[in-house]
This record gives C-alpha cells, structure tokens and sequence, in this order.
C-alpha cells in the first residue's frame, strides 16, 4: 500500500547520532543517514541557517533531506549542529562566533566524510549556512556546493575568488521573493564566479515553506543526476511519523 509522503514522514535508512571533533577542542552534535544497502551515490554535508534565528540541524529543508534522501535516492546526509548550537538532539559545545570559528566546525564534518569514505561529497548550505560554505568549504575532498538562499553576508570577494579558481560547481537557489538577495542581484553578485549557476524559484521565499519537495528535486537532479526527478511522492514499504521539538539556541 502506497502512503503519501508528508512533511513528518522518515523513510528506511541506517541513522546513526555522531559527534564531530573540531581542531580548537569544541564537540559537536550530528547525524549520519545512509542508504539501507549498497554505497551512497553521493553525500551531503549540510550547513543549517543562523542559530541566533533558529537555525539548526533540524531545519525543515534539512530535515527532510535526511528523513527522504537516503531511501528515495540513495544519498548520505550528514547533518549537524554548528558551535552553541542546539536542536533536539542535543547542543553542540562552544559559541556562536560569526562565520569564524565556524570554520573548524565545516572542517570537522568534512574531516569526517572523509575519514569515513563517504563519496562524492557535496556541501549543502542554506542562508547563514551558505556563507560557511562559501568562506569555509571550498576544500580538495569536496565535489561542489548547493546554496539555499545565499544571503552573502559574511561571505567576502577572496572566498568567491577561491571558488572561482577551483572550478567546482557552484548552484545557487535563489528564492523569487527573498528577503536578502533575489535572482537578478544574485546573478550579478555570482557573477565572480563563471561556473555558478543561479537558479529562480519562482513564487518562493526564504524560508522555502511549501517548496521543500521542489528543492529536493532540484538538489538531487545536481548531485545525483542518474537519479529520476522529481522524486516520488508516495513510499510503498515501512514509514514512520515523527515530530519534532523546535530547540531555541
């Protein structure tokens, strides 16, 4: 029997709590989801929105690229909370520090992939979590990155300069009706970097409510291009529902 898949489904995966190590001494909380069998067809390493605004691992985009991915395409997602940061599953140690000492954290969580031979890594940022990718993630063991709503608030000219330089894609979905860069500025501001794509979303806002099934497609269509999009919308096979207690950082 077919059941729909709704905004509080999780689909079959082997989920397992981490906790990642970063250089200046801090512990961090964190998730991996896999597949149930076989090797991934690629991993995201995801960096959640501004903690001081609510962001964290358990961001609904975010969230429901772990709870989908991992049985609808066969994708890892490491999701994490980032320094002072807390979610249900716990608070990570240290402070918020400003898209600086956040950058041992995107280091911390790249280090793991890698330890752990997850393949073909990419970076999936949204808003504050963008800036980190952009600033912090441009990195030799990663494939490329997914912004969400890339805000470019932290984010200076030499990191779009380092990105530019190395080649690897860059696509940035940019909501029609953002609060801080909409499409024809985001063109423009992205423009330093020629291999970036900047993709509309008409009708879409921020925080991206309602439009979480049109990201996914989106996302995996980058990352996992062999995978058929858009992404079914029905699971024939066990599910659960669960719910989610909102944490203020």
């Amino acid at each position: 029997m077919s059941t729909e898949i709704r905004a509080n489904t999780v689909l079959p995966a082997h989920r397992e709590p981490i906790t990642l190590h970063t250089a200046d001494g801090l512990e961090l909380i964190g998730e991996l989801s896999l597949p149930e069998s076989g090797t991934p067809r690629a991993t995201l390493v995801c960096l959640h929105p501004l903690p001081t605004h609510r962001g964290m691992m358990d961001s609904h985009v975010i969230r429901k690229a772990a709870w989908r991915l991992p049985a609808l395409a066969d994708i890892a997602v490491l999701r994490f909370n980032t320094r002072g940061t807390a979610s249900e599953a716990g608070r990570s140690q240290g402070e918020f520090d400003n898209a600086v000492g956040e950058r041992f954290d995107v280091a911390a969580a790249l280090e793991y992939a890698d330890f752990h031979d997850l393949p073909n890594i990419w970076l999936l940022g949204w808003s504050f979590g963008t800036d980190l990718a952009l600033m912090h993630g441009c990195d030799p063991v990663v494939r490329g990155a997914v912004l969400l709503s890339p805000p470019l608030r932290f984010t200076q000219p030499e990191h779009l300069r380092n990105w530019a330089e190395s080649g690897r894609p860059v696509h940035c979905f940019v909501p029609e009706f953002d609060d801080y860069l909409r499409p024809e500025e985001a063109r423009t501001r992205f423009a330093a970097i020629p291999q970036a794509e900047v993709v509309p979303f008409a009708g879409a806002k921020h925080l991206w409510v309602g439009r979480a099934e049109d990201v996914l497609d989106a996302l995996v269509a980058r990352v996992a291009p062999e995978v058929p999009t858009p992404l079914p919308r029905t699971w024939d096979g066990p599910s659960e529902t669960r719910q989610v207690t909102i944490v203020d950082s």
